[in-house]
């Protein structure tokens, strides 16, 4: 029987320590199972960090479409359970560090696999030096005249440093750290309800948004269909659990259902405070015109030392969003030295696993090092950077699944998806809705979807010129 009376029981799965397979000169030769469903749950929702999306994602849903915002994030939430079905059919038959390429390529084939890797490996170095970059904002509240540059950083190098730890370690920082973003979120909630000066039926009937001459208009469904390719981002990474697939103990089943819990607990804690605010906030149209929106409802509310508190909890709230990110990272980056893509010489560090640890640590540095590395760029070429790969990961999840179903490839997996294949299909369908949507952006979406087309097709490249000709194939439990 589990036994959860004690912290490091509750987040392993299992009281007795798993040994893992030596190699030469008594060294791990591979990833240690130590981990139980609630530990990849904390850390898959560090990843998502509900806090980050409600102070800095919704903000902009909010810009787009007004009190429409909540019902764009509620048509996010369906899409988001369509994907969190493939995710968690794909991740129960093919729990590996390596995430989707690792499943695409099982099932798609090579070729489509890299494609999907190069894309991917590029998202997740990136998208940590976004999120510390956004760290010098609320940092400048509690330390004025903060370097940001300096202190995105500083937080990769901190952030890199937890990753190293146990990875048990890393799943009570990120816990305890959830655990404040989330108080955060619930006083916003509390502050908001309790002063609600409107009814909901206002705001889901009757959306406004503010128009460019500063009045309140009612929200065309265009608007809302845009908010709605930005709501679908602000859930996303409840398929992060499949990247800790061989660290987690019975993972064929406990790796579905961490995805499809990580995306209940989002939904809840996006929407609530969603709600509230829309209900809550004095007067929308200085709601809507606030650079802090958020902070409208306390200072309004609460004054400016809660305002403090929660630029506190936001700096916590990113930097453990960084931690979750590059623990991802590096898992990744583990599976590409494991499967041999690069030179021997470069793919013996990244597989190098810490003696005493048990974590990947060669690949953690090489993941904070690119990480860091890309916190130099310009904000808005981190965000082209990763604007839209996670379209293409989407949409060749959507088509694993369909075809690993049809040929077999998942029937090893515990979790089969209900109403199969509407779910895939929706999903797949809302993907190419909202690249068309990217399109129509000229000055982040449009140069995003170039960008990533030259990755893949790079990749592509790469894999046909090189890979292929040396008889590649992936290796892993599952190969």
């Amino acid at each position: 029987m589990t036994d959860l009376a004690t912290p490091d029981a509750a987040i392993s799965g299992k009281g007795d320590a798993v040994a893992p397979i030596e190699g030469a000169g008594g060294q791990p030769s591979g990833l240690k199972r130590s981990m139980g469903l609630l530990g990849v749950l904390m850390i898959t929702l560090s990843a998502i960090s509900p806090a980050s999306s409600v102070f800095i994602i919704v903000p902009g849903i909010f810009a787009t479409g007004g009190s429409g915002a909540l019902i764009a994030m509620a048509v996010g939430a369906l899409v988001g359970l369509c994907m969190s079905f493939v995710y968690a059919e794909l991740a129960s038959a093919f729990p590996l560090s390596g995430g989707e390429y690792a499943i695409v390529g099982r099932i798609l084939g090579p070729f489509a696999g890299f494609v999907v890797l190069g894309v991917g490996v590029m998202q997740l170095i990136a998208i940590p030096a976004v999120m510390a970059v956004g760290i010098g904002v609320y940092l400048d509240v509690l330390v004025p005249g903060a370097p940001p540059i300096a202190a995105a950083v500083l937080t990769v190098a901190l952030a890199a440093g937890v990753c190293v730890l146990h990875l048990r370690a890393s799943a009570v920082v990120t816990g305890a750290f959830l655990a404040v973003e989330l108080l955060a979120l619930a006083a916003l909630a509390a502050l908001g309800l309790f002063h609600a000066a409107r009814p909901l039926s206002e705001v889901v009937l009757h959306p406004v948004f503010l128009d460019t001459i500063g009045t309140l208009s009612a929200v065309s469904p265009t608007l809302i269909a845009m908010a709605v390719s930005l709501s679908i981002f602000s859930y996303n990474g409840y398929g992060s659990a499949v990247y800790f697939g061989e660290e987690t103990h019975d993972a064929s089943r406990h790796i579905g259902r961490t995805v499809l819990l990580a995306l209940l607990v989002t939904v809840i804690c996006e929407i609530v405070p969603v709600v509230a605010v829309l209900l809550g906030a004095p007067d929308l149209r200085t709601f809507f015109s606030s650079h802090d929106m958020m902070g409208v409802i306390f200072l309004s509310y609460a004054g400016p030392v809660a305002n403090v508190l929660v630029s506190f909890c936001l700096v916590l709230a990113i930097l453990n969003a960084v931690i979750a990110n590059l623990l991802m990272c590096s898992r990744q980056l583990y599976s590409i030295g494991r499967d041999r893509i690069l030179p021997a010489r470069l793919s013996d560090g990244l597989t190098v696993i810490h003696p005493r640890f048990h974590s990947p640590w060669g690949a953690t540095f090489a993941a904070g090092a690119f990480s860091g590395a890309a916190c130099l760029i310009s904000e808005q070429m981190l965000l082209i950077i990763t604007g839209s790969g996670i379209l293409v990961m989407y949409m060749a999840l959507c088509l694993a699944v369909i075809v690993g179903r049809r040929n077999g490839l998942t029937a090893g997996g515990h979790y089969r998806m209900p109403l199969f294949p509407l779910p895939p299909l929706l999903a797949f369908l809302a993907m190419v809705g909202v690249t068309g949507m990217n399109w129509m952006d000229a000055q982040t979406g449009r140069p995003s979807l170039v960008l990533t087309l030259f990755v893949a097709l790079g990749a592509g490249a790469y894999y046909l010129l090189v890979l292929s000709r040396r008889g590649w194939r992936m290796q892993g439990p599952q190969s």
